[in-house]
């Protein structure tokens, strides 16, 4: 059985303008393992508002038009 998949760089605030696409990103240390961002409660899903993205051990959520409540 393999090792447990762990961040190798945690997310880190990132402040951005209301309007702007927010870019929030983390490291983790085996590629293509599955990730899901979360809002609270909410599994959040790529739509209009949101775009996940995988690439080998980088995950990266953009969030569009950023909003204060987008926090």
């Amino acid at each position: 059985q393999g090792l447990p998949v762990l961040f190798k760089h945690w997310l880190k605030n990132e402040e951005v303008e209301e309007g702007r696409t927010a870019v929030l990103s983390c490291e983790l240390t085996k590629p293509s393992a599955h990730v899901e961002w979360r809002k609270g409660d909410t599994v959040l899903q790529t739509g209009d508002k949101y775009e996940i993205r995988q690439e080998g051990t980088r995950v990266e959520l953009l969030i569009y038009d950023a909003e204060a409540q987008d926090a």
